[in-house]
Formats: C-alpha cells, sequence, structure tokens
C-alpha cells in the first residue's frame, strides 16, 4: 500500500501496471484492504498516516484519484460525512462501498452513529468479507487468491480477538474503565467488557468543542473514581490532554485510534495498532 497523498499521474501508473486501484479513506481500510487483494490490486489511503480522519481536508489532487479509482471503500457510519461533496459526485458514488452498511451500529444520545466500528476485530471481519465479495469484481480471475487471503486474515483477527480477551483479564473488573479524548474505544469497550466512563469531548467526533462544564464535570468524577489513566491519540490537541490529565491525577497515555503511524511507527498496520493499543491499556488499568 501507497502511504501519503497520491497524484494522478501515480494512479494513471497504477491503471498502466493493469490492477484495479482501490482507494481507502483511511489508512486502517486501506491496509486491510491490501491484505485481501494481495499482489493482484493496487491499494492506496486517501487520507494519508498519521492525519485525524475527523479534520482531512482533500486536496484537487484526492478527487482525481477518486475520478480514476475503480473502487472506494469507507468506513461509513457518518466518519466520511466531511467528504460527501467528493463521494456524492455521479462519477464517483457508484464506486463507492460503505464497509459499515447493516453493521450493528453504536448511536450516541444525539442519535449519531459512532463510526470507529476498526476498534472491534470481529467487526472487521464482517469488512473483510465484504472486500473479499467485491473484488473478484474488479478482477474475476484472481478471485481464489482473493478467497484464500481472505481465510488467511479471517484467521488472524480471530487470533486477535483471543489474545485481546486474554490480556484484558489481566485488568480486575473494577479498573475496566476507559476515559478518552473523543469516544472512540465504544465498539471496543463493549466487546471486551470495559465502561466508557467519559471523554474530553463529548462526542464521536474529535472536532467537538467541551464547555468548562463539562471538563470539570469529567475532572471531578475522574478524581472521586481515582481514574489512572487518560487514553489520547497523538493527533489530539496536547495541550487541553495534559491539563485534564494533571488536574485529575491521571497518567496520559497515547493510543492509535483513527490512523496508522507509517511504517516507522508502531502501528504499521492494523493488526500492529491493535496489539499496541491493548497492551498500554492493560499496562495502565491493570494493577
Amino acid at each position: 500500500m501507497k502511504w501519503g497523498r497520491i497524484v494522478l499521474a501515480l494512479a494513471l501508473g497504477f491503471e498502466a501496471l493493469g490492477k484495479p486501484l482501490v482507494v481507502g479513506t483511511n489508512s486502517i481500510v486501506a491496509d486491510i484492504a491490501q491484505r485481501v487483494g494481495g499482489e493482484d490490486i493496487q491499494v492506496v489511503s486517501l487520507i494519508p498516516p498519521g492525519t485525524d480522519p475527523h479534520a482531512f481536508e482533500p486536496t484537487p489532487q484526492d478527487l482525481q484519484v477518486l475520478m480514476q479509482a475503480d473502487l472506494i471503500l469507507t468506513v461509513g457510519a457518518g466518519l466520511e460525512e466531511h467528504l460527501f461533496p467528493l463521494l456524492d459526485l455521479p462519477e464517483v458514488r457508484e464506486k463507492v462501498v460503505n464497509l459499515s452498511e447493516g453493521l450493528p451500529l453504536l448511536f450516541s444520545s444525539q442519535g449519531t452513529p459512532n463510526p470507529h466500528v476498526w476498534l472491534d476485530p470481529l467487526l472487521v471481519l464482517i469488512w473483510v468479507e465484504r472486500m473479499a465479495t467485491v473484488f473478484p469484481q474488479l478482477s474475476p480471475e484472481h478471485a481464489p487468491n482473493f478467497a484464500a487471503q481472505k481465510d488467511a486474515y479471517c484467521a488472524e483477527l480471530l487470533a486477535l480477538d483471543r489474545w485481546i480477551r486474554e490480556e484484558v483479564e489481566k485488568i480486575p473488573a473494577e479498573r475496566r474503565l476507559l476515559v478518552t479524548d473523543h469516544f472512540a474505544l465504544s465498539y471496543f469497550a463493549a466487546r471486551y467488557g470495559f465502561v466508557e466512563l467519559g471523554a474530553i469531548l463529548p462526542s464521536e467526533s474529535s472536532l467537538a468543542e467541551p464547555s468548562a462544564r463539562e471538563l470539570a464535570e469529567l475532572v471531578r468524577k475522574m478524581r472521586e473514581l481515582r481514574i489512572p489513566a487518560l487514553f489520547v491519540s497523538p493527533t489530539f490537541n496536547q495541550a487541553l490532554a495534559e491539563r485534564v490529565a494533571a488536574e485529575s491525577g491521571a497518567k496520559l497515555v497515547t493510543l492509535y485510534l483513527g490512523t496508522l503511524t507509517g511504517p516507522e511507527g508502531p502501528a504499521p498496520d492494523y493488526l500492529s495498532l491493535m496489539r499496541e493499543n491493548v497492551r498500554r491499556i492493560v499496562e495502565a488499568l491493570g494493577e
């Protein structure tokens, strides 16, 4: 998978290679798609690694990549809402597959869907099955390869789920309380028996703004329950996170929630991202 912004010339180069061009809207989707597609498709990530997907602003070059794509994979559930003007263009919309359509989504009290479904590996299994269904439409002669790669990756996802369950058992049940920068861990919490106690931004988006009252209430609750850790992503407002951590007495812990790090970081692919996050959660909350 290619990292960073992809210019039109590169997209045309993929076409010249005779391989279908698949665009994942973020680096996590793109990584998973490459595992299923293998060497028989070319995958690019529209949103570069290390970029908050909620804050990404597309360029004219990104639009041209979408126009050249054979298939566009979106998370759905509202994550790409700011990209709708591009994704709904007549030349683009017919190529879009919403990976989360029909999934058992979680919703906020305001009725908005939480898009962070990739933090539950068993929901990613459904993504993988969908990819393995649509990829043969792009390259029928490679259908057996897609099926084999799908089966192999699904086995890794099931092994990941078993490993997470074993690791979570190291945390006493009463300490499985999560406070984050925004409500990104809802699916993880639901799958593995955690409670999302609160978030700096009381929203499913990292672009929300907390009020002074909301911050004060969060700090009060964290102090009262002696919450040991505040989990934030690297793209979050670090000054605000440090302030909440200092006022509450919690340790600030970085998690990779919405993007991969690129090949040099601790979360270069989806499986690594999940394992690194779980290690950090267990270390922070375990006795």
